[in-house]
């Protein structure tokens, strides 16, 4: 019998966690299309002189404990103890750590790293989520927080609606007054747009069930409990709120160049810089695949079974050959995205000792939106120790000016920022810098984004085209929820199911929604 081949458009996590799972489940052939030289999407490590830039900042957690036990399988935990103690949803499990005290000089292993992220608001640090104690009170100032306190009562006994647009959701989850202080500014940074012109379902998705009645619990709650630094998985607690996550030791990436070496290994195919130009379709079936190495210009067609696509969608609906409904041109068309910049600066010296891995960045004077501390990511993604890795973190549209920028003017205006910020003194505290550019790097949940049930019901007419990943259904998944949709859909096609409302579910329904329990 002929041996089927799923061919997989993407080496992210969901492309790469699909090609793991067929060959681990099935006897299905998956064939991984990388447009670029890395594995991992946004999700890869790049390297600079010896330092390491994760792009976005990739925290390894999930209430999954398919998720947790996968990634354990691929990069076991550096511990000093052979057993760690889980919580999930207030009951303790004890797991057994895979590697022993032999493995402690492993490079191949994720860390446990504490999760520290603030917010840098009139050049003051607040932490996130905002946490409504008294430290937070007393740098607001007694009457700006009675004023918050008032607006959050009021959104309580007064909430709008008919809630359809991001403002909307934020004002009646934190009240009008700390949604502008610490929210507003930040988000339209992210987007480029007005909240207002932003769809509810993002905060929906992203900040699911944190509220300002659970940031005061949490804080009760942690301020009361014995301290337990084995526990890096907490289940009834919001995934903003975690203070433990595994991290692969020299970044992100690192689990997915494993993951595409297994890959390799088990006789799947990898085929990177290729970028897919053509789907040819006959009837209600994708046969073929037209695909052209970016560095060769060659050109050739690969026949499948399956295909399942992470590209993002308006690139798909070009590339399929049939007549395409006007429809679906036109969504597809209006679908937007919001594109990426991390400018990487090696610092002499910092004005600040910082334990972060994020600092939100709410000022409106800069450009800058977010900053990274990498040495706090892992101590192994800096070359030397005694310099502050930092990545700092722009987010823009192809036609912006800054997008267009050269690295150079690009480094100028980090290191002018930095200063402005009061982060360092002169411009000579850098000594280092890479520009990274990543477009796409965010589905947009305006523009045409109210109809994408259009796109949804014309890709899935076709039986064995599946959409996964973040890109590729355009929703604002996580890394985990990404890995989810390949994991249903491989074992959707070895148990020949071919609807998938189920893997379009994951991360709307209840289950994923990552709210506690009553």
């Amino acid at each position: 019998m002929k041996t089927k081949t799923a061919l997989i458009i993407g080496g992210g996590p969901a492309g790469l966690t699909a090609a793991y799972e067929f060959l681990k489940h099935t006897d299905i052939i998956p064939v991984v299309i990388e447009m670029s030289s890395f594995w991992g999407g946004i999700s890869r490590t790049e390297e600079h002189n010896g330092n390491r830039i994760d792009i976005g900042g990739h925290r390894f957690f999930s209430k999954s404990d398919e998720i947790m036990e996968w990634w354990q399988d691929i990069l076991p935990i550096h511990s000093e103890s052979k057993n760690l103690t889980i919580t999930y949803h207030n009951q303790n499990k004890d797991i057994a750590v895979k590697n022993s005290k032999t493995a402690v000089d492993s490079n191949n292993i994720l860390l446990i790293r504490k999760r520290k992220s603030r917010i840098y608001f009139n050049k003051t640090f607040f932490d996130y989520p905002i946490s409504l104690n008294f430290e937070t009170l007393k740098n607001l100032g007694i009457i700006n927080s009675g004023l918050i306190g008032l607006s959050y009562i009021k959104a309580v006994l007064f909430p709008i609606k008919n809630v359809e647009t991001l403002d909307h959701f934020f004002i009646n989850r934190f009240g009008e007054r700390l949604y502008k202080t610490f929210f507003k500014d930040y988000t339209e940074k992210v987007w480029g747009v007005p909240c207002s012109e932003i769809s509810a379902e993002w905060g929906a998705q992203r900040i699911k069930g944190l509220s300002i009645t659970k940031s005061v619990l949490n804080f009760l709650k942690k301020a009361f409990r014995l301290n337990n630094d084995n526990n890096i998985s907490q289940k009834d607690t919001e995934t903003s709120l975690i203070e433990y996550f595994l991290y692969p030791k020299f970044g992100p990436g690192q689990m997915w160049e494993v993951v595409a070496e297994k890959v390799g290994q088990q006789d799947g195919i990898l085929k990177q810089n290729c970028k897919v130009t053509k789907i040819i379709t006959n009837g209600s079936k994708v046969n073929q695949v037209e695909i052209q190495n970016r560095s060769t210009g060659m050109t050739e067609t690969l026949e499948l079974d399956y295909c399942i696509s992470t590209m993002p969608v308006n690139e798909l609906i070009n590339a399929i050959d049939c007549n395409i409904p006007q429809d679906v041109k036109r969504v597809s068309e209006g679908l937007m995205y919001r594109d990426f910049i991390t400018v990487g600066l090696l610092l002499n010296n910092i004005n600040h000792e910082l334990e972060d891995n994020w600092i939100y960045i709410q000022e409106n004077y800069v450009k800058v939106g977010r900053l990274q501390i990498f040495n706090n990511w892992s101590p192994y993604m800096v070359n030397d120790s005694n310099k502050t890795w930092v990545g700092l973190e722009y987010f823009c549209n192809a036609d912006d000016e800054i997008w267009n920028m050269d690295d150079r003017s690009l480094t100028e205006l980090a290191i002018s920022e930095m200063i402005q910020l009061g982060f360092i003194s002169k411009k000579e505290d850098a000594e280092d810098s890479k520009v990274i550019k990543v477009p796409k790097n965010y589905p947009a949940y305006f523009g045409t984004y109210s109809e994408f049930d259009t796109i949804k019901e014309f890709t899935n007419s076709f039986e064995n085209l599946f959409l996964i990943g973040r890109n590729g259904m355009h929703k604002y998944n996580n890394q985990d929820h990404s890995m989810l949709t390949a994991i249903k859909t491989v074992a959707n096609i070895k148990n020949n199911v071919f609807e998938k409302e189920d893997i379009w579910a994951i991360n709307t329904e209840e289950s994923y929604h990552e709210q506690k329990k009553h």
